[in-house]
């Protein structure tokens, strides 16, 4: 079980080290061992996550308002297929259901996020309340509690109010961090005495850089060279002010903690015996985590940042750096506020050095003049971006560890995707995934890295942004074509479900089990979701359907395995 009662002491102790202890990474060492058999810490706490926009729907119901993603996805040709996440997998409404499936899988914690506009539909605790919004998360809450499930709550995860978008540019008004801070407080306010794990942001990096750089998400704004540094500013004081709220007015009442989550692909050098290729590597890190943790954990800017912004802005003719600096006194008021870091990481890339000439433009990716290279041979399940790198994960933990004083770390996405027309309930490249991840983070916590828990993306199929329902995450297929949103499990649900009781991988025979047991119970699920389109179609007496593609395509899959079982038999 998580452990949230931690005394003052302890915790002003704790931030200290977390600040002061530093040692560093040998970019030298890259130790790619065999698979380790051994188990987690007892307590270590095992979840699986989602976010509002992304599963609950129900976007104009009971009184929520307008996010910037509502808005962004009636944008024709901003998401693949125009889908939006009108109704996604409807969580709103079968919220209970879907703890029933987490019980089923025994896990200790859940992590979701907050809806912003469905609590505060204008954004603004001063205009109006959304009661009918607080209930649903209170009920959510409870639920989760009366099954054991711990929740672990993001307060902000990209679903800015649209008013607040429209008024004031988002995150690119200062007042963006007295706003957020209120909605803030209000949460801790209502739901504070029974979530003790508060998660200000989930991955800052996307939110200033497809939101305001490339323009790739909403708020979709394409501000080359200077929206993603004004946004991270602004979403790191509003992260610093709502973990110092929470420090004065709750902390010694409700016995929590606050964090936050960032989300980085690891960054390898290219050649580890080549300088070069080891600053690039770094600068990439920099950029990416460190851009901010640096601030959060030391207070300020990676050096790395500041000189690479500034120098490219002195010679753009610019009597300023891009980058926005931090005051004396918000250095130290930032610096510190990390009661844990919430880690996202799904995939790696290589780094060597690239030259960028400044007369080329401004924006983010020049800034580091560096290139990013894949491994052929890294497996890839369809994701244009995502790579099954294992190995890449131990580093960035340990990169963790050493860089900001190994402080407490909650893995809070990670995860595989699929992108394919037939969906196959088998999953084999997903347990894979699982298996070597998990267990590189596994021989992190030998080697000392402070991870206390693991976050699997996702719990079930959801809306993946401008990708739409094309890429799927989950551990449950949703059929988003059935107004029911039914929820079947991939085989994955079964393995992962295994790696969860067993705290790890406990010998080499049971745990080669494990992915053959997993697929012999999904090919009853395959049938099943096969089944129901079908039947669903006979049922519609007034029209003839033909199955689709992908039914035939299950239904084929399944009496296939149905062969493979009895030829075992």
């Amino acid at each position: 079980m998580l452990q949230w009662c931690i005394l003052r002491t302890y915790h002003v102790l704790a931030l200290v080290l977390c600040v002061s202890a530093r040692e560093d990474f040998d970019w030298t060492k890259n130790e790619k061992t065999s698979f380790y058999y051994s188990t987690f810490p007892t307590g270590f706490s095992w979840g699986a996550g989602s976010s509002a926009y992304q599963t609950e729907g129900a976007w104009n119901i009971d009184g929520k308002g307008m996010s910037i993603w509502d808005a962004f996805t009636r944008k024709k040709g901003k998401i693949f297929l125009n889908d939006t996440g009108d109704t996604s997998c409807d969580g709103y409404n079968k919220f209970k259901d879907d703890i029933s499936l987490m019980k089923d899988m025994k896990l200790n914690h859940y992590r979701f996020s907050i809806s912003w506009p469905r609590i505060l539909p204008s954004g603004l605790k001063s205009e109006h309340i959304n009661e009918k919004g607080i209930k649903y998360y209170e009920d959510l809450i409870n639920m989760l509690l009366d099954n054991k499930i711990t929740p672990i709550v993001i307060l902000y995860h990209w679903d800015l109010p649209q008013l607040l978008q429209e008024k004031y540019g988002g995150w690119q008004n200062v007042s963006m961090v007295n706003y957020f801070n209120d909605f803030a407080n209000l949460c801790f306010e209502r739901f504070g005495h029974k979530v003790k794990y508060w998660i200000t942001f989930n991955n800052p990096w996307s939110i200033a850089v497809e939101g305001y750089e490339t323009g790739e998400h909403a708020p979709g704004m394409k501000l080359k060279g200077t929206g993603a540094y004004k946004a991270a500013h602004h979403i790191i004081k509003a992260h610093a002010k709502v973990w110092h709220t929470y420090d004065m007015q709750w902390r010694s009442k409700q016995k929590g903690m606050v964090g936050i989550s960032l989300t980085a692909d690891w960054g390898e050098p290219v050649d580890i015996t080549n300088q070069r290729d080891i600053e690039a590597a770094e600068r990439y890190i920099e950029f990416y985590l460190g851009w901010f943790a640096t601030p959060i954990f030391n207070g300020d800017y990676p050096q790395v940042m500041k000189d690479y912004i500034g120098r490219k802005s002195g010679q753009q003719g610019l009597g300023a750096s891009r980058l926005p600096v931090f005051s004396p006194q918000e250095k130290s008021y930032i610096k510190g506020t990390c009661d844990f870091l919430g880690l996202g990481h799904f995939t790696t890339r290589y780094i060597t050095p690239k030259n960028y000439p400044s007369g080329l433009g401004d924006s983010y990716f020049a800034d580091r003049d560096l290139a990013e290279l894949v491994d052929p041979k890294w497996p890839d399940p369809g994701s244009e971006w995502l790579y099954s790198v294992p190995w890449g994960f131990r580093r960035m933990l340990n990169f963790v560890k050493t860089q900001y004083g190994n402080p407490m770390v909650y893995v809070t996405e990670n995860g595989v995707s699929e992108k394919m027309v037939c969906t196959d309930l088998c999953d084999d490249w997903r347990m894979q995934y699982f298996k070597d991840y998990i267990n590189e983070m596994l021989k992190a916590v030998k080697d000392g890295v402070n991870v206390k828990g693991y976050t699997a993306w996702s719990l079930l199929d959801n809306f993946e942004w401008d990708e739409g329902f094309s890429e799927r995450f989950g551990l449950y297929y949703v059929d988003f074509s059935n107004k029911n949103k039914p929820r079947y499990p991939k085989a994955s649900v079964q393995f992962y479900k295994r790696i969860i009781s067993s705290n790890g991988f406990p010998n080499q025979r049971e745990v080669e089990s494990w992915k053959r047991k997993a697929v012999e119970t999904c090919a009853s699920s395959n049938q099943l979701l096969a089944a129901d389109p079908l039947i669903g179609h006979m049922e519609m007496v007034s029209e003839i359907v033909i199955p689709t593609v992908c039914t035939l395509c299950i239904l084929l899959s399944a009496v296939f395995l149905m062969f493979l079982l009895r030829g075992r038999i």
